[in-house]
């Protein structure tokens, strides 16, 4: 692993996130408000920044758009490109990281990112990658949870109480949930801001079973149970008491 603590935070991100694929039945209809409310058309280059398994590159593919999609995560892309075959769509996919995207300055129309940029570690770093790519009267749309969600209380409540404490300059994922805090990272670059809420719907047996399968599939959640469950036991039933 690197010593560097980003590069380490970032492998560690990978570990976690190649076990998503199966929530993917629960984020395709997100893909398709997030493609519909950035106005996606035919004529569009469009690129997903933090694809994962695809769904929201291939719905855009679907209408008729030019689609790039990249990602941390080989087992993600490997998902992804099987999905578009299914799908019978052409899409150009890229492992790569969102803090270090491989494209030139305004090459597309359209940005998109379905709970993906969120885990960049660094706001700063992720945006002033994503802008760049975008020609100018482009579209940067994505999808975060609120602070307040149950997704995002969740993940609250594992970065700040559990897991150790981040490198500097990282920023925990739900602040990207909070319109205040999404004015001021886009900063003057973006103008016409338009925000919109949802629901996103998990069908379960139970509560309990909706835990299981996060802490299988959902990448901090897993890394942390993983984590808690060789060091720190009697942390783990705590920590299961309260969510």
């Amino acid at each position: 692993m690197s010593e560097d603590p980003i590069a380490k935070l970032k492998e560690a991100q990978g570990q976690g996130w190649k076990h998503f694929g199966p929530l993917e039945f629960a984020t395709t209809p997100v893909a398709g408000r997030l493609v519909e409310f950035a106005g996606v058309r035919s004529d569009q280059r469009v690129l997903d920044v933090a694809c994962g398994t695809g769904v929201a590159a291939i719905t855009a593919a679907r209408v008729g758009a030019k689609v790039s999609g990249l990602d941390l995560t080989p087992e993600l892309l490997e998902c992804a490109r099987e999905n578009s075959r299914t799908a019978e769509v052409e899409i150009d996919w890229h492992e790569g990281d969102a803090e270090a995207l491989p494209f030139a300055d305004s090459e597309f129309d359209v940005v998109l990112s379905q709970f993906g940029h969120m885990f960049a570690p660094r706001p700063d770093v992720v945006i002033a990658q994503m802008l760049p790519v975008l020609k100018p009267g482009g579209t940067i749309a994505f999808v975060t949870w609120p602070p307040e969600s149950l997704a995002g209380s969740s993940f609250t409540l594992v970065s700040s109480s559990y897991m150790p404490s981040s490198p500097p300059g990282v920023s925990p994922p739900p602040k990207w949930g909070d319109p205040s805090i999404v004015r001021e990272r886009l900063g003057k670059a973006v103008s016409e801001i338009v925000f919109a809420r949802n629901q996103t719907l998990f069908p379960a047996l139970s509560l309990q079973h909706y835990r299981a399968f996060v802490e299988r599939t959902v990448g901090p959640m897993l890394k942390l149970i993983e984590m808690l469950s060789s060091k720190d036991p009697a942390r783990l039933a705590q920590f299961s008491a309260r969510v």
